[in-house]
């Protein structure tokens, strides 16, 4: 026993040396961290103390202006308020209404008790678990937003609104996305928590709330897309509508019936997790065919459905939108394509509920002018399509020089038809043809050293396509001739020679600092210069650029609005600023340039006479399939397209038949009985691009033959389908 007594004591003694040594070695680090760790603490408590001075000082004060504000506009509030839906009106040059933009909500407004039980169901489920007992704020998710926010660096802002939040924001908030906004809405949520019941605030919801298409409410919704009461509808077609109000542009029935579908299945398993419903209404419901329908828009002239488009834009401007143009990748442009139809969406919306008064400078009489001129200019033919349709159709845009504004716009041929009319100005995106020259080869050329008499190739466009990067093209097949003559007679070799000196990056950045919607990577190639585009054009974007010549370089977003009355009488019309696109003499050569077109070029068939100056440019694409005549008098600026929404040859379509008439004709009715009227002459061209080869002018200045016309106007690769862009193509239109 004694011995392993002793031995027991010498282990113990060990383990004190090793203790010893350990404490002797590791003292200087236990220090150190203790040290760190006080200061640490002191560290601690000092951004404590910081902390809370700034939310004295600096966040105090805002909670309290926002819990005041929050405080003040729900106690304004009654019941009434969540049923203020406020017509706009939009009118003309003379004051009379072109239309009332409203919804008639009173009729479909549903009382609580009357709100189908899977339809409130249906949205505690899927949007607010916690609906029936939260104070209109869902804590949880608000710390699941703010660490969001902060991983994100403050790019992302979204989600865990309660039903009341939303609430809060579609009646009294923007749709800005931001922290201040996110704050004020769960203020808001809040008094309207003390103030309404659960049932009241549940009833506002349904009924405030958009489903796309400007159906507000369930009911609404129910009639648009199914045709019949909600009461009516089946456990499938409530959850299906349901869907749509998380997101109205994603979940839009008309435009990704898809994503509405996945949507309604998400909202069914929701329902069964909560047990709302049983395995089997959920599986039955699931496998039902949903069939939407899909009622007339109701607006069939063209100046309503401009001035919407016009309005819709300033508002999307106004709630923050900032517009792009000319993308360098196809994901940069999908990305900005999505965000804005979103936008769109959202502000026309806006447009129809909030109480505006729209005052447009469309004017009745011009309107009727350029209407009658298009109807008849197309008159020949009456072949329909499958919808009724004629096959045939025409485009035009009116601006008057003076203000910049839009005067009048067709959008198709008249016809007595209940098929939506697409307003083809705005919405179908056209291969421009030879009338795109000016605009990204020869002003920006007078731009870049050339002047009107630099003699240039007119190269063998065929050799010129085999050509690899860096060939001296001047070296390939051609005649010379004065840069001049080359835009007169619509040489596309000409266009092609001089938009490779220039490049098409040159070029095309002059389009893209006016508002062309839909240039893509695909448009930066030579073919550009001879109207080959991806998307293509319309005729209000060409009437803006050709208008930007007439004014001297200075580009104005075209538009028609000239007022624009908040539901309070607010002016918050603010006219777009000028932009300098081109110097002001290469834009004075370039109509100077122009009117020779006129005179002896490719529309000098079109025999425009009398003392009021004109200029302008004829332009077709391949197999005759679109046809253009852009022209432009000291007074106004008009563009014509001619062609088929589904494109086809006519053959005896050229920008100088048609399109060319149908200008002439209506032309001539807006200047009648105005004063002589001259371009202002340009001053002296500094050009000193140094000439291809010397050349000799042609022995006659005689108009060329319609086979010579014909042969020179038409572009090469112009796509064989229609596009769609932006705001819509054929058969797609967003009013």
């Amino acid at each position: 026993m004694a011995e392993k007594q002793q031995e027991k004591m010498s282990f113990q003694r060990v383990l004190r040396m090793i203790s010893s040594c350990l404490e002797i070695l590791f003292r200087p680090l236990l220090k150190v961290l203790k040290i760190l760790a006080r200061t640490l603490a002191v560290a601690f408590v000092l951004a404590l103390i910081l902390c809370a001075i700034v939310g004295v000082t600096k966040i105090y004060p805002l909670y309290a202006e926002y819990k005041q504000m929050a405080e003040h506009v729900v106690g304004e509030s009654t019941p009434e308020t969540f049923r203020l839906q406020e017509s706009s009106y939009i009118y003309d040059a003379d004051g009379g209404v072109l239309a009332k933009l409203s919804m008639d909500e009173d009729s479909y407004y549903l009382p609580y008790d009357e709100i189908p039980q899977y339809a409130v169901q249906a949205f505690v489920a899927v949007e607010d678990r916690t609906f029936w007992e939260n104070s209109g704020v869902d804590f949880k998710g608000i710390l699941r937003v703010g660490l969001r926010y902060l991983y994100t660096d403050g790019e992302e802002v979204h989600g865990a609104s309660t039903i009341t939040q939303q609430l809060a924001r579609n009646r009294f908030l923007t749709n800005e996305v931001s922290l201040e906004r996110k704050a004020k809405e769960i203020l808001i949520a809040r008094e309207l928590t003390k103030k309404y019941t659960k049932e009241q605030i549940m009833e506002f919801y349904v009924n405030d709330i958009s489903f796309a298409n400007t159906y507000y409410g369930l009911e609404a919704a129910a009639i648009g897309y199914f045709g019949k009461s909600s009461k009516e509808l089946s456990l499938s077609q409530i959850a299906y509508l349901c869907a749509i109000p998380n997101s109205p542009t994603y979940y839009n029935p008309y435009r990704h019936p898809d994503n509405a579908l996945a949507r309604r299945d998400k909202i069914l398993d929701d329902m069964l997790e909560m047990g709302y419903i049983t395995q089997d209404e959920h599986d039955s419901a699931a496998a039902e065919e949903i069939v939407i329908q899909r009622p007339d828009y109701g607006f069939h002239n063209y100046e309503t459905t401009y001035a919407i488009f016009c309005a819709v834009r300033y508002l999307m401007e106004e709630n923050g939108f900032q517009f792009e143009y000319g993308f360098k990748s196809d994901a940069a442009y999908e990305d900005y394509t999505e965000r804005y139809n979103e936008a769109y969406a959202a502000s026309k919306e806006d447009l129809y509920t909030g109480g505006y008064d729209i005052y447009t400078s469309l004017d009745p009489e011009k309107q009727q002018v350029l209407q009658d001129a298009v109807d008849q200019g197309l008159s020949f033919n009456t072949d329909t399509a499958s919808d009724g349709i004629y096959a045939l159709q025409g485009a035009a845009t009116l601006i008057d020089n003076s203000s910049g504004k839009v005067e009048a716009i067709v959008g198709g041929r008249s016809q007595e038809t209940d098929v939506y009319g697409l307003n083809r100005a705005y919405q179908s995106f056209r291969q421009p043809g030879s009338a795109i020259k000016p605009l990204i080869v020869y002003t920006p050329a007078l731009e870049n050293g050339y002047n009107s008499y630099t003699i240039v190739k007119n190269v063998d466009v065929d050799a010129a396509k085999k050509a690899k990067k860096g060939d001296d093209l001047t070296r390939l097949p051609g005649s010379t001739m004065t840069l001049r003559r080359g835009v007169e007679q619509s040489k596309n070799g000409v266009a092609w020679s001089v938009y490779a000196d220039i490049t098409p990056e040159v070029g095309m950045s002059y389009l893209t600092s006016m508002r062309f919607d839909n240039i893509v990577p695909g448009d930066y190639y030579l073919a550009a210069s001879l109207g080959g585009f991806t998307h293509g054009v319309t005729s209000e974007e060409m009437a803006g650029a050709y208008a930007a010549l007439a004014n001297g370089g200075e580009y104005r977003d075209p538009t028609c609005i000239v007022s624009m009355l908040d539901k309070n009488g607010e002016e918050i019309f603010r006219d777009p600023k000028e932009k300098r696109v081109y110097e002001k003499n290469a834009a004075l050569v370039m109509v100077d340039i122009l009117t020779g077109v006129v005179t002896r070029g490719t529309a000098s068939k079109m025999g425009w006479t009398g003392d009021i100056e004109a200029a302008g440019k004829t332009g077709t694409t391949n197999n005759s399939r679109d046809g253009w005549f852009c022209g432009i008098t000291p007074y106004y600026t008009l563009t014509v397209w001619v062609g088929y929404d589904q494109p086809k040859t006519l053959s005896s379509l050229w920008g100088s038949t048609y399109p060319a008439s149908i200008w002439k004709n209506a032309m001539s009715s807006f200047v009648e009985g105005l004063p002589a009227a001259s371009f202002e002459d340009p001053g002296p061209e500094t050009g000193t691009k140094k000439d291809v080869v010397s050349y000799t002018p042609p022995s006659t200045t005689e108009a060329p033959s319609e086979a010579q016309t014909a042969e020179t106007e038409a572009p090469t690769e112009a796509p064989t389908e229609p596009v769609t862009g932006i705001h819509g193509g054929p058969g797609i239109g967003l009013d």
